[in-house]
C-alpha cells in the first residue's frame, strides 16, 4: 500500500529530515507541505501548499482532501514567550489544523511531534511541557483513526538537510558522545521519519513514543 501525507513543518530541522524520509521512501506516494512559505525543494512527490496562517484554515478547504496521514512537526520555542502567546502558536494551531485535516480526512493517522518531557498531567512547573502536553492530550481525543505524539530528544541532522536550530550549530560535533552517554534521549533524524512512516505501515502499540520507543520504530 502507498500512502499520501500532510506534512507541516517543512522548513525547520524536524519537518526537513522527516520530509527527506518521506521522499525517499517507497510506500510514501505524494507529500503535501502545509506551510507559512516555501522550503524551496522540488521532487516529484511534492507538493506545496502556503499557508499564512494556520489558524486561517477552513474545514471545507479541499486542498487538504485525499491523505492518509497528517505528520504535525511545526512548532515554535518557548523562550520569550508568555504562556498565553505560546498556547495560541502550539495548542490552539495544531487543533484548529488537525480538526481541518480531520474534517477532509476522516480516517486520517494524525502523528504530532511534542518533545521529551512534555507533561501529560498538564499540571507541572514547565509552562511549554503544559501545553504540549495539553495538546497531546487533546489530539488524542479526536477521532481519528490513530494518533501518535512523538517525544524525540537530541536528533541528529539527515545528510543534505539546511534548517538546523541555531543552537545546533553548536552541540552537533558532540552527538556520538550523547549516543554513547545518553543512548534513550538521542536520535537520528532518519529514526524519526522512518518511524513515522512505520506507524503507517506496521503501526505502534503505543500512542506516546518516547526516544527509546522512536528508534526501535525506526530501526525496523
Amino acid at each position: 500500500m502507498n500512502y499520501k501525507i500532510i506534512l507541516t513543518g517543512a522548513t525547520g530541522m524536524v519537518g526537513e529530515g522527516v520530509l527527506l524520509e518521506c521522499l525517499a521512501h517507497p510506500q510514501v506516494s505524494a507529500v503535501l507541505s502545509a506551510s507559512r512559505r516555501s522550503n524551496g525543494m522540488s521532487h516529484p512527490k511534492l507538493k506545496e501548499y502556503i499557508v499564512p496562517d494556520f489558524l486561517k484554515l477552513k474545514e471545507e478547504d479541499e486542498n487538504l482532501k485525499g491523505y492518509d496521514a497528517c505528520f504535525f512537526c511545526a512548532g515554535v520555542t518557548s523562550v520569550g514567550k508568555k504562556e498565553a502567546e505560546y498556547t495560541r502558536l502550539t495548542f490552539d494551531t495544531t487543533v484548529h489544523f488537525a480538526k481541518a485535516v480531520l474534517h477532509q480526512n476522516p480516517q486520517m493517522t494524525f502523528i504530532y511531534v511534542s518533545g521529551a518531557s512534555t507533561d501529560s498531567s498538564e499540571k507541572g512547573r514547565m509552562m511549554w511541557a503544559r501545553v504540549k502536553g495539553r495538546t497531546e492530550n487533546t489530539l488524542a481525543a479526536m477521532p481519528f483513526k490513530k494518533v501518535y505524539n512523538f517525544r524525540p530528544g537530541f536528533m541528529k541532522l539527515t545528510k543534505g538537510q539546511k534548517n538546523a536550530l541555531k543552537m545546533y550549530k553548536y552541540f552537533a560535533w558532540m552527538y556520538p558522545f550523547f549516543k554513547v552517554v545518553l543512548p534513550n534521549s538521542t536520535s537520528t533524524l532518519k529514526q524519526v521519519g522512518k518511524a513515522m512512516i512505520n506507524c503507517l505501515i506496521i503501526g505502534s502499540d503505543k500512542q506516546i513514543l518516547e526516544v527509546r520507543d522512536i528508534n526501535k520504530l525506526g530501526n525496523s
